[in-house]
């Protein structure tokens, strides 16, 4: 291959973080891990590469056909993972005799799908989850998502950005019986279903034409998006609904955090993963202009079906792309916010200034400020070109006169004001 044909961009739906970009990715991930610290959440990681036997057991059917797989040098038929709960499932299973539940773990996990590019969809993502493990009742749904809204109030996200909608597998599994559509046919529904407001309506009623039903039942099943509150649900269902009975629990829960106005019922959400067995949610942007958020429910089987014992979980999923695309879509509309964390750049004029500006340096960063110290000397109108353009709050510059009055300017890059301090104390408290 001719060297000069390289490509210099990524594989199609990967991505590059330059450092302008690791900034937007380390405010996300931040949030994240302060938010799942805060709640009582505890780390935890898995193997990138995954057994494609459990990928296909448990990952549902649609991600079946995104997998990324290979085989090993010794045949091994393996994949990289297109998302995190069959493994953390594995992972329980294995320990679960020594395990002490309920269990609040997170990660942030790289997750891979070979899919179609879109719009806040990419082939590669970073994801974090939350997950609950062990806990029957539906606090878990209400903690996970707590969390989650947490962490996007501190992105800048409140409720008249985002909104978390919330149905139930099996509340519909309910309505479907009720109309006299058998158990077996409810997995092909719901995945026509979760394709609601991606697909055409013609391509939804193929789908379920495909799976079995009839004209007549397409219609009905279609007539269940008109179910907009849980007191239309009732009216079908009756008062004894164990699914509507969950459910009002679950909105108590939540008015409980506070979270009345970030949540409401839509009988559309299903969730396109198989083991979801309960309560499901995705959050979208109020004006839906972006793929989900973040989307989740309640998982009962997963582990039994494993080889584990049975236990209840509650996962959540928050990937990075969507809400990245969302907060530059809101800062590009918006002044720039001046850096809140402080940066100092350092640099000097000639070599014989370098170890002033050392300590100089030195003396911030074990302060716990961020100082960027100059690899060489360079002209003071290059420096100051340099640091109004990077990221810095504040910079000091070191010439010939400086040392010999022992004395540095620290210049303040925000609102233009210079501090004069000792050559010996040079640290400007800066926050």
């Amino acid at each position: 291959m001719d060297d000069n044909n390289i490509a210099h961009t990524p594989p199609r739906g990967m991505r590059d973080f330059y450092p302008e970009d690791m900034r937007l990715r380390d405010e996300v991930f931040s949030a994240w891990r302060e938010a799942a610290a805060l709640f009582g959440f505890n780390p935890y990681d898995a193997c990138v590469v995954e057994s494609l036997d459990l990928l296909r057991r448990k990952a549902g059917e649609e991600i079946v056909e995104q997998i990324y797989t290979f085989a090993d040098k010794s045949g091994r038929e393996l994949a990289l993972r297109p998302e995190m709960t069959p493994s953390l499932a594995r992972m329980v299973a294995a320990r679960q005799g020594s395990l002490s539940f309920p269990l609040k773990w997170y990660a942030i996990a790289q997750c891979f799908r070979y899919e179609r590019m879109s719009k806040g969809r990419k082939r590669e993502h970073f994801q974090w989850n939350l997950d609950i493990i062990g806990e029957d009742s539906v606090t878990a749904e209400s903690e996970v998502i707590a969390t989650a809204v947490h962490a996007l109030r501190r992105l800048g996200l409140g409720p008249d950005s985002v909104r978390v909608h919330y149905s139930s597998r099996a509340l519909l599994a309910e309505l479907l019986v009720r109309l006299g559509i058998s158990p077996e046919h409810h997995p092909a529904t719901f995945l026509a279903l979760d394709k609601m407001g991606k697909l055409a309506q013609a391509e939804i009623e193929s789908l379920l034409r495909d799976s079995g039903l009839s004209d007549a039942a397409i219609s009905q099943v279609l007539g269940l998006l008109n179910v907009r509150t849980l007191d239309d649900a009732s009216a079908l269902l009756g008062p004894e609904s164990p699914s509507l009975a969950s459910l009002r629990a679950f909105e108590a829960g939540l008015a409980g955090y506070g979270m009345t106005d970030a949540i409401c019922f839509d009988i559309s959400v299903v969730r396109g993963l198989s083991y979801y067995t309960g309560i499901v949610f995705e959050c979208f942007d109020t004006k839906k202009e972006f793929r989900a958020i973040f989307g989740g429910g309640r998982y009962d089987n997963l582990l039994s079906d494993l080889g584990g014992k049975r236990a209840s979980g509650v996962g959540l999923g928050f990937g990075d792309v969507v809400v990245s695309e969302i907060i530059q879509a809101i800062r590009s509309a918006a002044p720039p916010v001046p850096a809140s964390r402080p940066f100092v750049g350092v640099s000097y004029m000639a070599d014989e200034q370098r170890p002033a500006a050392l300590r100089v340096a030195a003396a911030y960063r074990e302060a716990g400020i961020r100082a960027d110290l100059a690899l060489r000397q360079e002209k003071a109108r290059n420096f100051f070109a340099r640091v109004g353009s990077g990221g810095f709050t504040h910079a000091i510059y070191i010439g010939p006169d400086d040392i010999t009055a022992e004395k540095v300017r620290v210049k303040n890059l925000q609102d233009r004001t210079e501090t004069e301090r000792p050559l010996v104390d040079p640290v400007v408290q800066t926050s």
